[in-house]
């Protein structure tokens, strides 16, 4: 489980976010104009934002069990 780093000017700096979809984090925080880090964002992080790790551990287990493999995920939002 790992996603894409948001990026945006006002968002909190004290825990890293994953991108949603549409300048959202997966906890909902909403920025204009924000974008992909060019880093991941992992959850295992100790600073990771724990409401985004809820999120992304929902979507994860909704995914087929023939997706999780390594390389198996692209990114939805990068396909818009």
């Amino acid at each position: 489980m790992r996603g894409e780093r948001a990026v945006a000017d006002g968002l909190p700096t004290d825990a890293p976010h994953a991108f949603g979809v549409f300048d959202t984090t997966l906890c909902g925080i909403q920025k204009a104009g924000m974008s992909l880090s060019d880093r991941w964002w992992l959850p295992e992080r100790e600073n990771a934002c724990g409401a985004c790790r809820e999120v992304a551990g929902v979507i994860a287990g909704r995914w087929p069990q023939a997706m999780r493999g390594e390389g198996a995920r692209v990114s939805v939002a990068r396909r818009l």
